[in-house]
């Protein structure tokens, strides 16, 4: 069975990003743009991660330009945004595409058989075993109560896989 860890991806940087680093750890993976309405919430998302991080949450940043081009920036553009606006610190990733013929290996293991992406900042959990457990609409802000119950309900399952 295919997990989270099975994907390497390439970060903000061009280097490589294997997902299996992230092993027992719970991820909220989001498509970002830096020109976007949805854009503010890098500030709720670096608030949720900087909160949450060390109760093993990563919050994973996936630049796409597919809707709107609202990410027309290369991934040094991208990075001195989000580094400089939001001060962004969990990780980034290069360009990905979400939807159609170059849709990323991973993104079309995220959706399944399910909906394509329906815009920028759609959001979804993974739990300490590499899967996907939830999804959620990209309006759903980094503060929704129940996005924030379902991450610390992973969590919570995380630390007992993990022994803590």
């Amino acid at each position: 069975m295919t997990t989270l860890y099975d994907f390497t991806l390439k970060d903000i940087h061009g280097a490589d990003l294997p997902l299996e680093q992230f092993k027992g750890r719970t991820l909220l993976l989001v498509n970002v743009a830096s020109e976007c309405g949805l854009t503010p919430q890098y500030e709720e998302l670096q608030s949720l991660y900087e909160e949450r991080k060390d109760d093993g949450l990563v919050v994973l940043g996936l630049p796409c330009n597919q809707f709107g081009g609202q990410e027309p920036g290369d991934e040094a553009a991208i990075h001195e945004f989000c580094s400089t606006r939001f001060q962004v610190s969990f990780p980034m990733t290069s360009k990905t595409e979400v939807n159609g013929p170059g849709r990323s290996p991973l993104y079309q293991w995220l959706i399944g058989d399910g909906e394509d992406i329906r815009w920028n900042f759609e959001k979804f959990l993974v739990d300490g075993e590499g899967r996907c457990v939830a999804r959620f609409d990209p309006r759903t802000p980094p503060s929704d109560e129940e996005l924030l119950d379902k991450i610390d309900e992973q969590l919570h399952l995380s630390k007992i896989l993990l022994g803590k």
